[in-house]
């Protein structure tokens, strides 16, 4: 089958498209996709560098991706409730870039629902839901979000706001009307935050949600006064430093089933348009190196997408 692959760590330059590699078969409990859609995530360069081997580590020849969307077309031993032919979207365990992937977590994509959307939803949906749940924010608290125009960011705001709690997200100013559009405040990035978020929530901050990293965890123990107590409502998925802070890093998804009925959820409310995700661009799998630069180069306005 064709699928892009890697085989040892490094830049964009690594990523080799293929047709050679063998068609993978599902084990117990598995299933067998073929894949229609792949979401491209900055973790997917990020264990191309190596640099998340404590939380995914890697054995080569790799295919990068952990989200896909596509159609059932073989199922592995004890599976129930599953066809041949049902569209699902989920996690992969051998590699989303590819034509064909094998996953154990997978849930029914709605009618309707296009498939880049589809795929854009299995790892933004369970990051944002499973800070805001480490949190532990409620209705009537506020949240700073940083990154929150970011595909994880901008779910993190949208479930939020649907839970009563107000959101400050940062984001740069050609972002801003979209997070109102979401129901967030917005501030800009850069010198000044904590003030501007302080003016935008003059009554504090209950939480802070990290999702774009950029040496934002002293601000953020500011804004929750400092202390151990503060750290404890901090929550990152993008610094590297969190340790150093005190601070909890996000890095390992939760227990199977509640990533599903997480993902149940999420495609339903995404095909009745109550949770929105932003495409930037649709490429074709042979392109996945160029993905992953825009990716990396932080300037992609919403989620890409790969089609094998």
């Amino acid at each position: 089958m064709e699928a892009t692959v890697y085989e040892e760590f490094g830049g964009p330059e690594v990523l080799r498209h293929t047709s050679g590699v063998a068609v993978p078969q599902p084990g117990p409990g598995e299933v067998r996709v073929k894949v229609a859609a792949v979401g491209v995530n900055p973790v997917d360069w990020k264990r191309r560098y190596g640099w998340v081997e404590e939380f995914y580590p890697t054995t080569f020849p790799a295919v990068p991706g952990l989200e896909f969307a596509g159609t059932v077309d073989q199922l592995g031993e004890g599976v129930t409730g599953l066809a041949v032919g049902d569209e699902v979207l989920g996690w992969t365990k051998t590699g989303a870039y590819a034509e064909y992937a094998i996953a154990d977590i997978v849930v029914p994509k709605p009618a309707g629902l296009p498939w880049g959307i589809a795929a854009s939803l299995p790892v933004a949906g369970e990051t944002a839901q499973r800070v805001l749940d480490l949190l532990g924010v409620r209705a009537g608290e506020t949240l700073f979000l940083h990154g929150a125009a970011g595909v994880v960011g901008s779910v993190g705001v949208q479930l939020a706001v649907a839970a009563g709690v107000t959101v400050i997200g940062s984001a740069s100013e050609s972002n801003h009307a979209y997070l109102r559009e979401l129901g967030a405040i917005p501030v800009a990035y850069g010198e000044g935050l904590a003030d501007r978020v302080r003016a935008a929530a003059p009554d504090g901050v209950d939480a802070v949600f990290d999702a774009a990293g950029h040496g934002v965890l002293p601000v953020a123990i500011e804004l929750l006064g400092g202390g151990d107590a503060a750290k404890e409502r901090i929550v990152t998925i993008a610094d590297v430093d969190a340790e150093k802070y005190g601070i909890t890093f996000s890095g390992i998804i939760g227990e199977a089933d509640a990533v599903r009925a997480g993902l149940t959820e999420h495609a339903r409310g995404a095909a009745a348009g109550t949770l929105k995700v932003r495409l930037a661009e649709t490429l074709p799998l042979k392109e996945a190196a160029r993905a992953q630069e825009l990716s990396e180069s932080g300037h992609a306005r919403g989620k890409l997408i790969l089609i094998p």
